[in-house]
């Protein structure tokens, strides 16, 4: 015989009303604790508005059984994602905190633009202020993420870039925003990144607004 207590009562009743379903109703609602409130936070790209509406479906839902699997899906449907928290505020709120994607570069092919992410991930482009002044990458962009990552390790003045330039024999130009190029070996081009980088503030260079590295251990301005 099972002994029923006082605590194992209320137990029972919690799970009975949290999953209870009224026959005559389309819906599955919860008594306990029915989320009534979304909210997005931490998004700069991400519509939060879009974001509510694809997470509809859990108003109602018990606060208490909503996790972040759960949800999973409908998030993965934003690409400028990388992840994402949740917060349960109790007694009807459930807040999420939005992980942004970085952008550092807009890729440029067959007239279409796309976002290129930290990681190399591919984001579909959209106007927008905080991203207006992204250097543009042309050619292949799976050369790319090496490039950008080799500049960052030399410490190069990424801001000072406007656009990057690959070219099927295997090599990059750089062009910075005050009208220089650095046209880049094949092979060894972060020997050249060094080099440009030492001597860019140099006065005597002041006039030339082309380095040209592409002969091994030769530079050539013009």
């Amino acid at each position: 015989m099972i002994k029923f207590t006082k605590t194992t009562s209320l137990i029972l009743l919690f799970f009975v009303l949290s999953t209870y379903v009224p026959k005559n109703e389309n819906y599955n609602k919860s008594l306990i604790f029915p989320l009534k409130n979304i909210k997005i936070e931490n998004n700069i790209m991400v519509n939060g508005d879009d974001l509510i509406k694809e997470l509809e479906f859990l108003k109602g839902k018990n606060l208490l059984f909503i996790n972040q699997k759960s949800i999973e899906s409908q998030i993965n449907r934003f690409d400028f994602i990388s992840s994402f928290k949740v917060n349960k505020i109790y007694p009807q709120t459930l807040k999420i905190i939005i992980f942004e994607k970085k952008p550092i570069a807009i890729y440029s092919e067959d007239k279409k633009f796309y976002f290129i992410s930290e990681d190399g991930d591919f984001i579909n482009y959209v106007n927008s202020n905080h991203y207006k002044n992204l250097p543009i990458v042309f050619g292949k962009s799976e050369k790319f993420n090496t490039l950008y990552k080799n500049l960052i390790n030399i410490n190069f003045p990424i801001s000072e870039i406007k656009s990057y330039h690959y070219f099927k024999i295997g090599r990059w130009d750089i062009n910075l925003r005050n009208k220089r190029t650095i046209k880049l070996p094949k092979e060894n081009y972060v020997e050249a990144l060094n080099n440009f980088s030492l001597i860019k503030d140099d006065r005597s260079f002041n006039n030339y607004s082309i380095f040209d590295y592409r002969i091994k251990d030769q530079l050539i301005l013009n």
